[in-house]
């Protein structure tokens, strides 16, 4: 089961890097739980397609140094990377969209469920991301 899941993972994380949300919501259930940092929980696979989409115009990012732990039932994982990104479409409330490069260092959770990712939970800085996108 822990393969398993660290495939899933891995496989989720995969297909960010390749800009695939297709790929992404494969590896999810229909029921996804997904928290992010700062905001509010967004429910179902289809929630979580609209966030990939406003991701995909407002963002280009790539993680790296991404390291995987899975827990020994293969029901439960955790993340941590840093995100290179460039803000590149301005997200409502945060600052003017100009083309900023950023490094974040970042960590999610994740629930996994008959091989599938149940829930994820994101997260960074906000006050760090925002300093480096102001400047």
């Amino acid at each position: 089961m822990t393969q398993t899941a660290r495939d899933t993972v891995t496989a989720y994380y995969a297909a960010f890097n390749a800009e695939n949300p297709a790929a992404m919501l494969a590896c999810v259930t229909d029921g996804i739980e997904h928290r992010v940092n700062e905001a509010g929980i967004r429910l179902g696979a289809a929630k979580f397609a609209e966030f990939c989409a406003h991701m995909g115009v407002s963002y280009r990012e790539q993680l790296q140094d991404i390291e995987i732990f899975v827990n020994d039932a293969g029901t439960r994982a955790a993340a941590e990377f840093v995100v290179h990104g460039e803000y590149l479409k301005t997200d409502p409330g945060l600052p003017e969209a100009k083309g900023q490069k950023y490094v974040l260092p970042a960590g999610s959770f994740f629930d996994l469920q008959d091989g599938k990712i149940s829930r994820i939970t994101t997260f960074y800085n906000l006050n760090d991301w925002i300093a480096q996108v102001s400047k």
